[in-house]
C-alpha cells in the first residue's frame, strides 16, 4: 500500500498541530474539493476520499499517535524508505494486519451497548434493616477479579435488585457499558423470620404461665423491649401482635412484630416440682384428649 501523507493532503506543514487546526484544515479542503463544486472531476472525487480518510485518522487521538510513527518513518527518513520499497505495506510493518485500517473501519460501526450482568448476594436481616456496605467480587472478561463495594440502603426488601450503572460488560465501538443488577436475599436467623415487612419471633413460656397468664418483655430488632400480656389459657403456637415493631420499608414505615407462644416443659424436675405435678394430676379434671 502506498504511503499517504495525511498532513500534506490537508495542507498542514507537520504533525505538531492541534485538533482545532486539523478540523480547520479539513473544512477548508472539503469545501475546495466538494463534489458540488467539482462536477465530473474524477481527480476531485479521489481527492475528497483522501481528505476524509486523513481527517478520520488525524482527528482520532489513538489513530493519530500510531500514524505519526509511520509518518515520521516516511517523511523523516527518505533514505531508509528508498531501501525498503519492496517491504510491502508500511502500516503492516509497524502495526501488523493493517491495524490502522481495521480501526478506521471499526470506527465506522455503530456503537453497541454492553450486556447487563445479574448476580445475587445474601445479607442478614439486621443489615437490611439498618443498611450496610457489602463487598462483592466479580470476574471480568479477562478472568481478573475486581472487588466492588455496594451500599445496602435501609429497609431494602427481599428479592429487590440494586442497579450499578456501567458495571456490566464493556460496550463496543464506543457504546456504553452495561449495568450490574444485584438481587438481595435476606436471610432469616434463629431469632427472627421475615415475611413482607412483618417479623416473626418465638417467646417461650412455662406451663404455669400459660395456665395462669403472665407479663413478659420482648426485644425487637431495633433493640428496644416491649412488655406484652400473655392471657391465661393460651395455647402453644398462638400469636400476639406488636404493631410497628417489625421490619421497615424504604420510607422507614415499620411492619409488625408477631410473637408466637411456645410452651416449654422443664426437662428436669426437682422432687418438690414432681410432687406438685403429681398432685395437680390427681386433682385436675382437665383432659385435652377427651372426645
Amino acid at each position: 500500500m502506498k504511503f499517504k501523507d495525511y498532513y500534506k493532503i490537508l495542507e498542514l506543514d507537520n504533525s505538531k498541530v492541534s485538533i482545532e487546526q486539523i478540523k480547520s484544515a479539513y473544512r477548508k479542503q472539503a469545501k475546495k474539493y466538494h463534489p458540488d463544486v467539482n462536477v465530473g472531476n474524477k481527480l476531485a472525487e479521489e481527492r475528497i476520499k483522501d481528505i476524509n480518510e486523513a481527517y478520520r485518522t488525524l482527528s482520532n487521538t489513538t489513530l493519530k499517535r500510531k500514524y505519526d510513527r509511520t509518518w515520521n518513518y516516511n517523511v523523516r527518513s527518505r533514505e531508509r524508505k528508498a531501501r525498503q520499497k519492496t517491504s510491502g505495506d508500511f502500516l503492516n510493518m509497524f502495526f501488523g494486519n493493517n491495524e490502522i485500517k481495521e480501526e478506521l473501519e471499526q470506527s465506522k460501526l455503530p456503537p453497541v451497548r454492553g450486556e447487563d450482568i445479574e448476580t445475587e448476594i445474601n445479607i442478614k436481616i439486621e443489615e437490611g434493616f439498618y443498611g450496610a456496605d457489602k463487598k462483592i467480587a466479580l470476574k471480568d472478561v479477562d478472568g481478573k477479579t475486581k472487588t466492588i463495594t455496594i451500599k445496602i440502603p435501609e429497609g431494602i426488601q427481599n428479592d429487590e435488585k440494586i442497579r450499578l450503572i456501567g458495571q456490566g460488560k464493556q460496550g463496543k465501538n464506543g457504546g456504553k457499558n452495561g449495568d450490574l443488577y444485584i438481587k438481595i436475599n435476606i436471610e432469616n436467623n434463629k431469632k427472627y423470620t421475615l415475611n413482607g415487612n412483618n417479623l416473626y419471633t418465638i417467646i417461650p413460656i412455662t406451663p404455669w404461665e400459660a395456665a395462669l397468664g403472665t407479663k413478659a418483655k420482648v426485644r425487637s430488632i431495633d433493640d428496644t423491649k416491649t412488655q406484652i400480656y400473655i392471657p391465661n389459657g393460651i395455647k402453644s403456637g398462638e400469636k400476639i401482635e406488636i404493631p410497628h415493631k417489625g421490619y421497615k420499608n424504604i420510607n422507614g414505615e415499620r411492619g409488625n412484630l408477631i410473637v408466637q407462644v411456645q410452651i416449654v416443659v422443664p426437662e428436669k424436675l426437682t422432687k418438690e416440682e414432681k410432687d406438685m405435678f403429681k398432685k395437680l394430676k390427681e386433682i385436675s379434671k382437665f383432659n385435652p384428649r377427651r372426645v
